[in-house]
């Protein structure tokens, strides 16, 4: 099971941050409805294309992240740059901060919350993202101008 707020960096996620080291990764929910928004969202706001992404069910999560619970309401995104993974609320927050401008802003503001308070509204969302949203039959398949941007 992934430990909240931790920031580890096994081997593979060292591999990936030398082939990547200035694009941190948005790991997401590909089947959850409510993030494959908030990819589309994302993808529109960074106009710097300073993220990359990749879907917690695909071959990359699976090879650079550690082990998830097997309770979807315990996760929806994962964050990873060069200071290691980021979970729950530290992984939004962290997001934020690469958009810049207002989001950075709203970012440093909602770190005057308490992780705990920031983590249990993470996880009352995730824990309901699937009733109020929807669940998709299969991941997000990226347009060709979008490939670019997203690890398989």
């Amino acid at each position: 099971m992934f430990v909240a707020g931790s920031r580890k960096r096994g081997p593979a996620v060292e591999s990936l941050l030398m082939d990547s080291p200035q694009k941190p990764v948005v790991f997401f929910d590909g089947v959850c409805a409510m993030c494959n928004g908030l990819v589309n969202f994302l993808l529109k706001a960074d106009r710097q294309q300073r993220l990359l992404f990749a879907p917690l069910q695909g071959p990359t999560a699976q090879q650079l992240l550690p082990p998830l619970s097997d309770k979807s309401a315990e996760w929806s995104m994962l964050y990873v740059d060069a200071d290691g993974v980021r979970d729950k609320s530290d992984a939004a927050l962290a997001v934020g901060r690469q958009l810049g401008g207002i989001w950075s802003l709203l970012s440093m503001l909602a770190r005057l919350v308490p992780r705990f308070i920031r983590d249990a509204v993470y996880r009352f969302i995730a824990r309901n993202r699937y009733s109020w949203f929807g669940k998709k039959d299969a991941c997000r398949i990226p347009t060709p101008e979008e490939r670019e941007r997203f690890l398989p």
